[in-house]
């Protein structure tokens, strides 16, 4: 069995982690902690959880278990980690502590100093999909953020067979429930509800250097990227609709053959047949991204969805989790 412990268990993202845990055969959850709702049951929060007491940060026995996942806001992930790995056990990080493997990037899009920079080299970017190799040998792992899933999933194989030949336009629209548990006047229902809204456009979001950072780190020729988040009027699911301009002579048959390629025996990966596109329904209460494929003139459309809370956060983790222990990949996995 594999010890675990739940460092933020009362946000969306750890309330999604305890139920797979909680149904995972091979995990033995040990403990789940909440600064702010220290003493109460998680079920008291979200009815549909396990009945699991929750205990303070600093009470979590981080020495008792194999694996400690980490649900903080960053920067308090950071140094929680520090503290995981000291006490011996490994860490999958789903802040966005350790995506950003330059110091300085970090510190500039966090407007703060890291706190465990001497880290930051070892940490494996888990992308799954493309980080299989790593996982197993991996003491600290951080878990893409749920727009890069969206995004990166699809454009690897195009970059490897060297079909970009441009700018990657990338508009992504998520649900609420990316925004976290913490209440915002624009997440109030009153401000969602009947409205769609674009946000931090341009250069403003922070998933954008990470994004670009993996780009470089498979192709030195990376293309740049315009990334448009926006925020949909419901509670889960990211829909990435991301514009490829094609080097001449590239049609959607030699797109498609690539991508099925590369996406061969994936277990989470769907590439939908052609003529269709892929929506929220394919994806949502699952950890599968489904990608379709439109060709346009020389510019390829990507559609590409997945749960924000499921394969972007809390089911990547699981399934980080189980190639780390040699376990089946899909194992506890919708």
């Amino acid at each position: 069995m594999i010890r675990t412990g739940v460092v933020g268990a009362s946000g969306y993202t750890g309330t999604e982690l305890i139920r797979l845990l909680a149904r995972h055969p091979a995990v033995d959850l040990l403990f789940a902690t909440s600064e702010s709702n220290a003493g109460a049951h998680l079920d008291d929060l979200h009815p549909s959880a396990p009945p699991l007491e929750l205990i303070g940060l600093g009470s979590a026995p981080l020495q008792d278990v194999d694996l400690a996942f980490l649900c903080l806001p960053h920067g308090v992930s950071a140094a929680k980690a520090v503290d995981a790995l000291n006490a011996g056990a490994r860490v999958v990080d789903l802040s966005a502590d350790f995506r950003l493997e330059d110091e300085g990037t970090y510190g500039e899009w966090y407007q703060t100093k890291h706190p465990a920079s001497q880290l930051l080299g070892e940490a494996v970017y888990g992308l799954t999909e493309y980080a299989r190799e790593c996982l197993p040998d991996a003491r600290l792992v951080a878990n893409p953020g749920c727009y890069p899933t969206s995004i990166l999933l699809p454009l690897r194989p195009l970059l490897d067979a060297g079909l970009i030949s441009g700018t990657i336009i990338a508009d992504s629209k998520s649900g609420v429930s990316g925004a976290g548990r913490a209440p915002k006047q624009s997440t109030h229902f009153v401000e969602v509800t009947g409205n769609f809204s674009p946000y931090k456009i341009g250069r403003g979001h922070r998933h954008l250097p990470e994004i670009e950072q993996q780009l470089r780190r498979w192709s030195k020729n990376a293309p740049s990227v315009i990334f448009s988040p926006h925020l949909l009027p419901v509670p889960r699911g990211i829909l990435s609709t991301i514009y490829v301009p094609l080097t001449p002579g590239c049609d959607e048959a030699i797109v498609r053959e690539a991508m099925l390629e590369a996406f061969a025996g994936e277990p989470f990966v769907k590439v939908l047949p052609a003529g269709q596109l892929a929506s929220l329904a394919h994806a949502n209460y699952t950890n599968r991204c489904v990608i379709g494929l439109t060709c346009t003139g020389n510019t390829l459309i990507i559609t590409s969805a997945i749960d924000n809370l499921i394969k972007g956060a809390a089911g990547q983790a699981v399934q980080n989790m189980n190639v780390m222990f040699g376990l089946p990949e899909d194992e506890a996995l919708p």
